[in-house]
């Protein structure tokens, strides 16, 4: 079937909306018609990636309802509504995704990374593993739940699983966009305190504050590295890095506090965002100090597990998701969503709703 979608065929040039070719879904993978869908700062990286690999169609985070459903596919049936991600639900004991063989013009199309799962959202449907859908209740909203699929789940499962928060501890967050709102949330659902979050605009530090930050730090006006020991007595349990540029990912590890005595370790730096751009060049003696510097790509590694938990927060109103998404789009204005989101004018999460 064709269906329209965003179509990067040119580096350098704006993405082109036109029709694209899908196979009939396979044994194991489900055809989904999109409700909405988020815009990511990672799909930006992705336009920047030198000599890409065009024909691609990107995003990675969304909402549909199922319009066909293999025989092996065991937990979504047609019509129900589902939550799409590139993180497979169940990669411990599920098998590796089936990739649909999508076409434009004769040509096979590519996905943003991790190309190897075969998500794609930045289309009115899309054909994917059964892997990558989880079921979403009917009675949830479609629109404000799309970026479970990556941002929620990334901020959030940074907070709970990789760093594993607990009550009382402190917290300092660098960049507060999508992910970076989400960490805040997670931060704040297992009940740190501060809750510091940095950023280069006063309204956006006002912003996390509806998420549950407690105290903020304008980049901009002062060193956050000194004003975060200053507000903490030496520095935070947990520093994450939401941005993944060469300053940020220095100052979480400066940013942590060292090891106290008795302690096998100190604070720990969690970088979540994709790291870009120049390699950062970390202070040797704050290793020495017992600090520990971790990935979280993801920040969820079982969505079958944290999906609906999050989900769950959402209704309970811990999780303000309809407060996240603050600008809405059309697919066919996906390089205007871009340009603002590279221009720093979206707050929270945008969507391109179908």
């Amino acid at each position: 079937m064709k269906t329209p979608a965003a179509i990067f065929v040119e580096s350098g040039k704006p993405m082109v909306i036109d029709d694209i070719d899908l196979p009939d879904p396979g044994p194991s993978q489900v055809l989904v018609r999109q409700f909405a869908t988020g815009v990511c700062h990672s799909q930006l990286h992705e336009l920047d990636r030198p000599n890409p690999a065009v024909p691609i169609v990107l995003g990675h985070e969304s909402t549909g309802i199922v319009t066909a459903a293999g025989k092996d596919v065991p937990h979504v049936k047609e019509g129900d509504h589902v939550m799409v991600t590139w993180v497979q639900r169940n990669p411990v004991s599920g098998p590796r995704p089936v990739v649909a063989k999508v076409t434009y013009r004769g040509q096979q199309v590519n996905f943003g990374a991790p190309a190897n799962v075969g998500t794609f959202t930045w289309a009115r449907d899309v054909v994917l593993d059964e892997q990558m859908v989880l079921p979403l209740d009917k009675d949830v909203p479609t629109d404000v739940t799309a970026p479970v699929g990556c941002a929620v789940m990334t901020g959030v499962g940074a907070a709970i699983n990789a760093a594993q928060v607990r009550p009382g501890d402190s917290v300092a967050i660098i960049g507060v966009g999508g992910v970076g709102l989400s960490v805040v949330a997670g931060c704040a659902i297992a009940g740190a305190y501060p809750i510091i979050v940095v950023d280069l605009a006063d309204d956006k530090i006002e912003f996390a504050k509806k998420f549950g930050a407690t105290h903020g730090v304008n980049a901009t006006k002062e060193d956050p590295v000194a004003k975060i020991a200053q507000m903490t007595g030496g520095g935070v349990d947990h520093a994450f890095d939401a941005i993944g540029v060469k300053v940020t990912m220095e100052q979480i590890l400066n940013a942590a506090r060292p090891r106290r005595g008795g302690e096998r370790e100190g604070g720990a730096a969690i970088l979540v965002g994709v790291p870009h751009g120049e390699a950062p060049t970390p202070a040797m003696f704050n290793l020495f100090a017992g600090k520990v510097y971790r990935g979280a790509p993801g920040g969820c590694s079982i969505p079958d597990r944290d999906f609906p938990m999050m989900i769950r927060w959402f209704k309970e109103g811990k999780l303000p998701l309809d407060k996240m998404v603050t600008r809405r789009y059309k697919l066919e204005q996906i390089n205007e969503a871009c340009l603002d989101l590279r221009q720093g004018k979206i707050a929270g999460r945008a969507i391109v709703e179908f």
